[in-house]
């Protein structure tokens, strides 16, 4: 059965039982149609692409019918062009090759008299043009840009637009027209020109002084349809034209961003969007959310009422019962949270709410921010309802939590005391999502506080009492108990203001339980192992008790878990060693102070009080004096030389006395205080009656002195050390970065290279970022900057260690950022000027 028009072709269509059916309709009209095109009947073949144009809607195929489209556009009656064109837009695409053959009917067409036919034209052309058509027509855009008729200037536009995106290089053709379409006064052509002008910045950006002149109109524009009263014909919820005045906005970003006097030309008219909008509708919200974007883009200071009452309306928005508007907000201020952080901060409250919204996605931006907004003053409120949030929190979120709120601890904590508490806390809630690496670091705390060992081990034995599900917590219970039994043993255990005795035979069933648990894999056996081991060398431990850990063991020297076997064989054997076995499982010495990305681990941190009462909890008030910050290192008083030289691993002797200097010794800045100052301590100054030290300096880090006693005579003064080749690897924009490499007489393999960074004109160097990457078969550490902006006459340091295969060259790949008289730089290059044999 044949249809002759479109709407029998439907309901034939519609009346189909099976999809097999509607199939064999198809295939049967489809062949009709293409009879019909042969006819090379006008009316025919208008009804036959209309046809064919729903069959190409249902899915089926229609390229066949490409020519014809083509045949339809030719004609002179319109309503053949609006069908042709129509077709046109869906059966073709800028990779048809038949594409070529529109060009031609598209530049006719553009000069039609009738304004509709243009606008036909212009429609196709913005749906489809290729690149090669963009070159073709851009005259003829151009041309109808300055049209009289604002029906055909509006998409004219928009052809320019399709022209700018696929040929960059031709915006030049529009700079002029594109100023003049920003004066009309009509809404349709003002919104598209803004649309324009848009990308042109975006696509071109030296054409962005061209349009900055601009601003003042934009201005008038934008204030025009704030001030405005109702307009029917604009209005959208009560607002005037929002789509208008968001696109305004949008070209006020670009056009303010960089420039003092475009920012404050249109900083009042800001303020009066902000506050003169309504924010109880969504379109309100639009427009504000819009305004609250250019304001954080343009030059303005960080302080400026401004930017303030920006953050504030994002802090309302957070209040709002939207998801999506509260989700906005979030994620807007931790993209301001580091540049504007008071401002935020006055949100706090509002952000910790979020912390318990149903919504996945807001929880998640609200943890984000919350972790940005944490410094020195509200580490403690802040990391209380983290840690209420961490008890409720799904499990995909542990992980990232409880790094971070280490990680916050370890860099803001106001004494070890709490820091300790909050690990403690940490362990409990989520002991099963710490990462190994931040398990290490509280031992490492632990152990370089002895002030607190005890407590630590008291709090750690009662939690291992109460759940023994934590693998986190049961590892860190095990290996504490098992080097600081004895502690427990003889002080006892200190628990809210009261001491209570604890027995070897206590511990130890305590630690034994833990193989028995279903909580427990290998790694935590091993650990039970190695504890129990150092228990039964300690002193206060029984010889029963011994007797009973030598069974223990022997019982698993043939578990058939290898691991376990060989774990426990190597310390049964132990048992023969008589001795011998004290020393070998004698209390392990602090292990070194590693850097992690917030500093160096527990490095100068008050120990806090050493009550034991609720008022020294983990988030008690206690605040330590200034003199608590020196902390006791068993061997003598430990400067921050020795902690420089542990991370660095060599050794160092620190003076024991100083003689009184004389007038003439002058302090001098050595290498070692450019590395020092990283952490930000004074280095000790060697007066003119320090004896000669040897001429030759081990490791750029050897610190060693030797001080004459206090009777004898004065001796010549130090001879300096010899300088270090320094090799330039970045001179660029008045930014000098240098590398001085250095054998590590310590590590083999191992290169500790000092970056220093100087800038050689009188503009100061604002915001530098020095990033490191090294070939997978070598390993970097970085130490911090000491600064990240350089003054002009200061050198700013950052030092790192490169370790690499004995024998192979040290290659870098560095990437600098920084910003230079207002202007961004970023640069990368590739470094391998040092010499060869620095590692050997």
């Amino acid at each position: 059965m044949v249809y002759h028009n479109l709407k029998a072709l439907i309901k034939g269509i519609r009346s189909c039982k099976t999809v097999a059916d509607e199939r064999a309709l198809i295939q049967q009209e489809s062949a009709s149609i293409r009879a019909s095109f042969r006819e090379e009947d006008s009316y025919t073949r208008h009804n036959s692409v209309a046809k064919l144009l729903y069959i190409h809607m249902l899915g089926s195929p229609a390229h066949f019918g490409q020519i014809e489209c083509l045949k339809l556009v030719a004609s002179p009656r319109f309503t053949d062009k609006r069908l042709g064109y129509l077709g046109i837009m869906l059966l073709l695409d800028e990779s048809q090759e038949v594409l070529t053959l529109v060009t031609n009917s598209l530049k006719n067409d553009m000069n039609h008299s009738n304004m509709y036919a243009v606008g036909l034209a212009l429609c196709t052309f913005a749906n489809i043009a290729s690149e090669e058509m963009s070159r073709d027509l851009v005259n003829e855009i151009e041309k109808l840009l300055g049209s009289s008729n604002t029906y055909i200037r509006k998409k004219a536009a928009l052809c320019a637009l399709r022209v700018i995106k696929k040929v960059p290089d031709l915006s030049d053709h529009f700079v002029t027209k594109a100023k003049n379409l920003l004066a009309d006064r009509n809404h349709g052509v003002l919104l598209t020109a803004t649309t324009l002008v848009i990308d042109m910045v975006q696509a071109d950006p030296p054409c962005l002084e061209e349009f900055r002149n601009a601003v003042p109109l934009l201005v008038r524009h934008l204030k025009s349809l704030v001030t405005t009263g109702y307009s029917p014909e604009h209005d959208v919820s009560g607002i005037t034209d929002p789509f208008l005045q968001i696109k305004i906005l949008r070209l006020l970003r670009p056009l303010g961003k960089g420039d003092a006097n475009s920012s404050e030309a249109m900083s009042d008219i800001l303020a009066q969007v902000a506050t003169n909008t309504d924010s109880t509708k969504n379109v309100g919200n639009a427009v504000l959310y819009e305004t609250v974007l250019t304001v954080l883009d343009i030059e303005t200071e960080a302080d400026s009422g401004l930017r303030v009452m920006a953050i504030n309306i994002l802090g309302k928005f957070l209040s709002n019962r939207d998801n999506n508007i509260r989700y906005v907000a979030l994620n807007t201020l931790n993209k301001v949270v580091l540049t504007n952080t008071d401002a935020v901060q006055r949100h706090r409250n509002t952000i910790l709410d979020c912390l318990r919204d149903g919504d996945i996605s807001i929880r998640r931006r609200a943890l984000e921010l919350t972790y940005a907004l944490i410094n020195e003053q509200n580490v403690r409120v802040m990391t209380r309802e983290l840690l209420a949030f961490l008890e409720i929190a799904d499990n995909e979120f542990k992980f990232g939590m409880t790094t971070q709120i280490s990680l916050a601890a370890e860099r803001f904590a106001p004494n070890k005391r709490w820091h300790i508490d909050t690990f403690l806390r940490v362990l409990k809630l989520a002991g099963n999502y710490v990462r190994e690496d931040i398990l290490s670091s509280f031992i490492r705390l632990a152990v370089h506080t002895p002030e607190l060992q005890a407590y630590t081990a008291s709090r750690l034995y009662n939690a291992l009492h109460e759940d023994i599900s934590q693998e986190a917590l049961t590892l860190a219970s095990t290996w504490i108990l098992g080097e600081y039994s004895e502690i427990l043993i003889d002080g006892g255990l200190v628990d809210e203001d009261q001491v209570k005795a604890v027995t070897d035979v206590e511990i130890i069933d305590l630690i034994l339980s833990i193989l028995d648990s279903p909580y427990t894999n290998h790694l935590t056996r091993q650990f039970v192992f190695a504890s129990i081991t150092k228990i039964s060398s300690r002193p206060t431990t029984s010889s029963a008790q011994q007797e009973r850990i030598a069974t223990v063991l022997a019982r698993y020297t043939t578990n058939p878990e290898l691991e376990l076997q060989q774990r426990a064989v190597e310390f049964a054997s132990l048992f023969s060693l008589g001795e011998l076995r004290v020393g070998v499982l004698e209390r392990m010495p602090p292990p070194e102070l590693k850097a992690t990305v917030t500093g160096v681990v527990s490095e100068n941190k008050p120990v806090g009080s050493t009550k034991t009462g609720k008022d020294a909890d983990l988030l008690g008030d206690d605040v330590s004096s200034p003199s608590e910050s020196v902390v006791a290192v068993p061997g003598g008083h430990r400067t921050n030389e020795d902690l420089l030289a542990e991370i660095f691993g060599s050794s160092s002797a620190t003076s024991t006395a100083t003689p009184t200097p004389t007038p003439s010794s002058q302090p001098q800045k050595t290498t070692a205080s450019d590395i020092l100052s990283l952490f930000d301590s004074p280095v000790p100054i060697a007066s003119a009656s320090v004896q000669a030290a040897p001429s030759s300096v081990s490791s750029l880090f050897d610190l060693t002195s030797t001080v004459a006693p206090a009777a004898a005579p004065l001796s010549s003064p130090k001879p300096a050390a010899p300088k270090l080749p320094s090799y330039t690897a970045y001179d660029k924009n008045d930014l000098l970065i240098s590398l001085t490499p250095q054998r590590s007489a310590t590590h083999p393999g191992a290169v500790d290279i000092l970056a220093r960074f100087k800038v050689k004109g009188n503009i100061a160097v604002i915001g530098l970022n020095f990033q490191v990457a090294v070939p997978k078969t070598q390993q970097l550490q970085m130490q911090p900057m000491s600064r990240p902006d350089v003054n002009p006459g200061a050198t700013e340091t950052q030092q790192m260690r490169v370790t690499a295969p004995v024998g192979s060259n040290v290659r870098l790949r560095l990437r600098i950022s920084y910003s230079i008289g207002g202007r961004p730089i970023q640069d990368q290059l590739d470094f391998s000027g040092f010499p060869p044999g620095l590692t050997g």
